[in-house]
């Protein structure tokens, strides 16, 4: 009976392999943060435009000085939060570079053992084959051997 094939590194790959697995849920993490980050940028973008855009007195309305500095007290603020949100953006890709690198290392890792783990296994085919040949050959010399010396 042929010994069923064991790879001695096997805890390594699993280990290995849960790495990976967490480095993907890292890198979804990321992708998602990036994805709010993205929306809130497009909100604030929003707010300023609106802010800037037909909100604004059109025609020549006497307002006083108060107000416009107010107003532009109110763009202002908008036009910082739209900045911390593209900062914000900006930290989110390359916390997302960070993580795609990570991921990509753990799942070279955890390949590199799983090639390891089937050459060792097709090796070990080819051994037991060979044994399997070897014995089967005896056989059929001893057989040969046999059939003659009764001849």
């Amino acid at each position: 009976m042929e010994t069923p094939f064991r790879f001695g590194l096997e805890r390594v790959r699993e280990i290995r392999a849960h790495d990976e697995q967490q480095a993907k849920e890292r890198f979804a993490a990321s992708l998602n943060e990036r994805l709010r980050a993205e929306a809130v940028l497009r909100a604030a973008q929003e707010r300023l435009d609106d802010a800037r855009g037909p909100g604004a007195p059109a025609a020549p309305v006497a307002v006083s000085g108060q107000t416009l500095l107010a107003r532009q007290a109110w763009v202002d603020r908008l036009q910082r939060s739209r900045e911390d949100a593209q900062r914000r953006l900006q930290g989110t890709d390359e916390d997302l570079r960070r993580v795609r690198v990570e991921l990509t290392d753990a799942s070279r890792r955890r390949e590199v053992l799983d090639k390891l783990k089937e050459r060792q296994r097709e090796a070990h085919r080819q051994a037991a084959e060979r044994r399997e040949s070897a014995a089967l050959d005896e056989m059929a010399l001893a057989v040969h051997s046999r059939r003659r010396a009764a001849a």
